[in-house]
């Protein structure tokens, strides 16, 4: 039954696919969908102009199609990727590279190699060579994962 309504449907057959893609898109969005719907719509497209023709296989419309799905995917990509602008605020979210720079006084010693500063209303976790409470540090560096802060003597 299913052969038969492929069959039936000749080349609009494509046209379902990407209709059905854009569908799945608009579901499940993630911006890959579109571009296998538009090379499918294309070849839909294609297809009922070149139906009769007698190179216009199956295969061939299968080739057509998987080469038109990786083009324009590409091309979507290379689209949409294009260039980000530069923030006003490029430690908006990078508390830890904000400290860099700052002073503060230790809240514990700097033990083995680890203590803690406080800097505003957040006790943060430094790493640096050993100092008493109370002594003064300047902030070095932030981890990555900006959990750690790295502090030298002033």
């Amino acid at each position: 039954m299913l052969q038969r309504l492929l069959f039936e449907l000749g080349p609009w057959n494509w046209m379902v696919l990407g209709f059905a893609l854009l569908v799945a898109e608009i579901l499940a969005p993630g911006v890959f969908l579109l571009w296998i719907g538009i090379a499918a719509l294309l070849i839909g497209a294609a297809s009922l102009v070149l139906w009769n023709a007698a190179f216009w296989t199956w295969q061939a419309q299968v080739l057509a199609f998987l080469v038109l799905a990786l083009l324009s995917a590409y091309a979507g990509k290379r689209f949409f990727s294009g260039k980000r602008e530069t923030s006003d605020q490029p430690l908006l979210n990078r508390r830890g590279e904000q400290m860099i720079g700052r002073t503060a006084t230790l809240a514990e010693p700097i033990r083995e190699g680890r203590g803690r500063i406080q800097l505003g209303d957040t006790l943060w976790r430094v790493s640096g060579p050993d100092l008493p409470a109370g002594a003064r540090v300047r902030v070095t560096g932030a981890a990555e994962t900006d959990l750690e802060l790295t502090v030298e003597k002033i």
